[in-house]
């Protein structure tokens, strides 16, 4: 695509403009790059505040109840049911970076669990669905891409977005439970 710019800008005699255009389109990507830094380094000393407060551990312990009903074949204690809920947890608050290595120890832990390990368990595949939905209450990396983009008010998105997360979410969870009842290996 660069080649064919190039060739059509020398056709067209707009070569200085497509220069010109390039370097502006450059230095736009770093100023970009450098405040999303900013914004994602305040997100996640955020993250950081409520972990260290334990916030993000008794928010996974709220959420570990309602998490044993999805997860009947799971113990409320394991250590697959403790990384699910920190995985939740994690996504809920906009932090897929985060939420990444509890989502696959989670998988880990339960693949230990899995009696036959050639085929996902039940909750494998609707802890899968679920990660897919991507649950979130405050998209935070969304907001600050938006707010590195030069948006007036990034946060409008918050209600949308936590509207299409949940719908999202909840229809995971309903196709990975009607599913599960035709056993198709």
């Amino acid at each position: 695509m660069i080649l064919i710019s190039f060739v059509c800008a020398i056709f067209t005699g707009n070569i200085a403009n497509t220069f010109d255009a390039m370097l502006l389109a450059s230095k736009k990507a770093v100023e970009f790059a450098i405040s999303l830094i900013g914004i994602m380094a305040f997100w996640l000393g955020i993250v950081k505040i409520a972990q260290n407060s334990g916030l993000m551990e008794k928010f996974s312990k709220l959420i570990k109840k309602p998490l044993g009903f999805l997860f009947p074949d799971l113990k409320q204690n394991s250590d697959a049911m403790s990384n699910i809920a920190l995985n939740v947890s994690a996504n809920a608050f906009g932090l897929g970076n985060a939420a990444t290595p509890f989502g696959i120890k989670a998988m880990e832990d339960m693949q230990e669990q899995n009696k036959d390990k050639e085929t996902a368990t039940n909750s494998m595949c609707t802890f899968l669905a679920m990660n897919t939905a991507g649950f979130q209450i405050v998209p935070a990396l969304v907001i600050a891409i938006l707010a590195a983009s030069g948006m007036e008010n990034p946060g409008q998105i918050i209600l949308p977005t936590l509207i299409v997360t949940s719908i999202a979410f909840v229809s995971a969870i309903f196709f990975s439970k009607l599913l599960e009842r035709f056993n198709i290996k």
